[in-house]
């Protein structure tokens, strides 16, 4: 005899995650695309979202939708933050972010990695070990535009607030999502 349910369990399987990983790279674009009066300069979602998925959906499909998201901003699709004014394709990633995009890409495994399975605390710390990889990176590559004395100045003083209080949404919402979520579902019961 023939199961149905698991034929459409595998069905649903082969298509979820490439819909997951399309899914996610539209919502990074979103949260790049998204700007918040801040000062000095105006403040994206980028780092709430690679986060965010880092800690929810674990490093392999946290950096599956950001290898999408860059390749799709590689091949010319404005996904960047300030594209397609500022460049799009390789040219913007050559240009002074691409170190931060690259460490968002390495942040995305290592913060999936350290966070899984932890507290409050424990996620907040993984975020911060990836906000550090993202700014070295970063850095390390807005040093071929930027003088040696400004980089700071630049590349983290102005975005280093923000960040903080994106990566502790993350942790918080993190903690209390997924109890909103049972007490939701025990409603409908």
């Amino acid at each position: 005899m023939h199961d149905i349910g698991a034929g459409t369990a595998d069905r649903r399987a082969s298509w979820s995650l490439p819909v997951l990983i399309t899914a996610g790279a539209a919502v990074l674009t979103l949260a790049a695309k998204v700007q918040i009066p801040f000062w000095p300069v105006p403040m994206t979602l980028h780092t709430l979202a690679v986060m965010g998925f880092a800690v929810a959906l674990g490093p392999r499909r946290a950096m599956a939708i950001f290898l999408a998201y860059l390749a799709a901003g590689a091949a010319g699709l404005p996904m960047f933050s300030g594209a397609p004014e500022r460049g799009i394709g390789l040219a913007y990633l050559a240009g002074p972010t691409g170190g931060y995009l690259a460490g968002y890409l390495l942040a995305s495994a290592v913060v999936g990695w350290l966070a899984a399975g932890k507290a409050l605390l424990g996620r907040f710390t993984a975020m911060l070990v990836g906000l550090a990889l993202v700014y070295g990176l970063g850095v390390a590559w807005l040093a071929l535009y930027v003088p040696a004395g400004q980089l700071l100045a630049v590349g983290v003083a102005p975005f280093l607030f923000g960040d903080l209080v994106k990566i502790a949404l993350v942790a918080a919402g993190a903690s209390t999502l997924p109890a909103l979520l049972a007490h939701l579902r025990s409603l409908r019961s």
